[in-house]
């Protein structure tokens, strides 16, 4: 398929929207969790690299997309079966919220950057219990 010029992104986008609605689509519940991390790393990747750059309007909109899928995340937790899990994973994402906030306030991408690396962890401990869990 043949692109013009100054449309890649554009079709890019698309492409990526369209695999992300698939993936989606037949997701088990673990899955879309891992999608949301997946996903609000990348926000954070791209809100860290529009800091460095000096870009408000894209630090916003990064800013925004990962806000939205912390609150998503905390939205997901079951406090009365997940306990303490569930707890601490709240502080978690309420202190990386915190941390979005002013790194994104004070343009600091030191923030942003622990932010990031602390979600990373979970993401990672998220992604290795799927693989320990054999499908049912």
């Amino acid at each position: 398929m043949f692109v013009p010029r100054g449309q890649f992104k554009v079709a890019h986008a698309h492409y990526r929207s369209v695999d992300l609605e698939s993936r989606i689509e037949g997701a088990t519940p673990h899955e879309l969790v891992v999608i949301m991390f997946e996903e609000l790393l990348k926000a954070l990747d791209a809100m860290a690299v529009a800091a460095r750059r000096g870009d408000y309007s894209q630090r916003i909109q990064r800013q925004s997309r990962a806000m939205s899928i912390l609150h998503g995340l905390e939205g997901s937790l079951d406090f009365r079966k997940g306990g303490d899990i569930a707890e601490g994973l709240s502080d978690i994402y309420r202190e990386a919220r915190r941390l979005v906030m002013r790194g994104s306030r004070e343009n600091d991408l030191d923030q942003i950057l622990r932010a990031r690396a602390m979600l990373h962890e979970i993401a990672s401990a998220w992604s290795q219990i799927g693989r320990a869990t054999p499908p049912m």
